[in-house]
């Protein structure tokens, strides 16, 4: 377990200004005289945790973030931000309030294990959103230039991931297929208009079903919770893939430098139980495999969950949260891949001109198709005779 000696912070070794992580070069850079400043490699990996020996954890803080972390929290929505003195965060990354409370020294937290850098600059961010919004249909003109303007956030979003080794007994039914032939008689109408009736057969499928039971195993490793509430987890799930197994590092706090975090929202437990629901889909499907048959009827699975095991980490968010007639709206970008998610507002007008332009087009297609043209006289109207004046 991390304790607040191992975490230190990095001023410039040129001029004593504060450094910030970069994420171009995967290094401290210093935003007065441009030095940079490599970040030390742990030589122990990720660490995992007990998930029995650590449900204390919840209720037990462990140390600050960084020695000189500080946190507020937003009146707006509730969450709180978490960042270093260099980065002072003045408005909330999830609903655009500005933040008018007096930050104070962050509060112990769990803290992460691991965490993934940021690898995409907030410019490059912000290109993705714009392509994202340019791709979006109906979307309000102003939209483009709404985005540009409001400020985008680069956040570390708190995750848990879980391992499991699972073993579930199931009770259930399995369908095979089986077919039958049978006749039966339609009414015919030959070449001459005679009608007459017919004998045919075929083939009609039927299902035997027979009581199926058995046990399934199956080992989860780094089951993805999102251990926060200030976005939608739809968007969250949107952001996947995540390389855990390639770019996750042990936490060190200089990767937070010039960038926010926020405090775990959701608890360990809490987690965990989020994580159930999804290795419970996985264990369906093994189930329905080991059945077996062309269908399966699950009635009753009961999952143990043995050797359980957890960590808490930080993942790169660039987040733009904005305002467009007086509804609040969140776009996300992932700030490894790229991948943009989020909501965005609908131009009425846009879509009322498209339902009339599709209209229009299909009264000129029913018309096209419909009406004999060279049935139609178009009525012709007598010249008129310019009149002379006699003298």
């Amino acid at each position: 377990m991390k304790t607040p000696a191992s975490i230190q912070n990095f001023p410039c070794p040129s001029c004593g200004a504060p450094m910030e992580f970069n994420p171009t070069g995967g290094k401290l850079k210093c935003s007065y005289c441009g030095s940079m400043e490599e970040i030390p490699e742990t030589e122990t990996g990720v660490q995992e945790r007990s998930y029995n020996d650590s449900l204390d954890w919840d209720s037990t803080p462990v140390a600050g973030l960084s020695e000189t972390a500080l946190e507020v929290k937003c009146t707006g929505c509730g969450a709180n931000i978490l960042f270093e003195p260099s980065s002072v965060a003045k408005n909330c990354p999830f609903c655009n309030t500005a933040l008018i409370t007096q930050p104070q020294e962050a509060n112990p937290i769990v803290i992460p294990e691991g965490i993934i850098p940021f690898q995409i600059t907030g410019k490059q961010a912000r290109n993705e959103i714009q392509k994202w919004i340019k791709s979006r249909w109906f979307a309000p003109s102003a939209l483009k230039y709404l985005a540009q303007q409001e400020k985008i956030h680069g956040i570390y979003l708190p995750f848990w991931t879980y391992d499991a080794d699972t073993t579930s007994d199931y009770r259930g039914e399995r369908g095979d297929y089986y077919y039958v032939t049978e006749t039966y008689r339609v009414t015919v109408t030959d070449s001459e208009g005679k009608q007459q009736e017919e004998e045919r057969t075929r083939e009609v499928r039927h299902t035997r079903w027979c009581p199926a039971s058995g046990r399934v195993n199956r080992w989860f490793d780094d089951v993805l919770v999102a251990a926060t509430k200030s976005v939608d987890t739809a968007y969250l799930n949107g952001l996947e893939p995540w390389d855990l197994q390639q770019s996750l590092k042990p936490y060190n706090s200089s990767y937070l430098a010039g960038f926010e975090a926020q405090r775990p929202q959701i608890g360990l437990k809490e987690g965990f139980e989020q994580a159930k629901q999804i290795m419970a889909g996985q264990i369906h499907r093994d189930v329905c495999c080991n059945i077996g048959g062309d269908e399966q009827k699950v009635d009753h699975i009961s999952t143990r969950y043995e050797d359980i095991a957890f960590k808490p980490i930080l993942l790169p968010v660039w987040l733009c949260s904005y305002h467009y007639r007086n509804q609040k709206y969140q776009v996300l970008v992932n700030a490894r891949t790229g991948e943009v998610q989020g909501a965005r507002p609908y131009s009425q007008l846009k879509i009322a001109a498209s339902m009339i332009a599709g209209m229009v087009t299909a009264t000129a297609i029913i018309l096209a198709f419909t009406v004999d043209w060279s049935q139609v006289k178009i009525p012709s109207f007598p010249q008129h005779q310019p009149t002379q004046n006699t003298q």
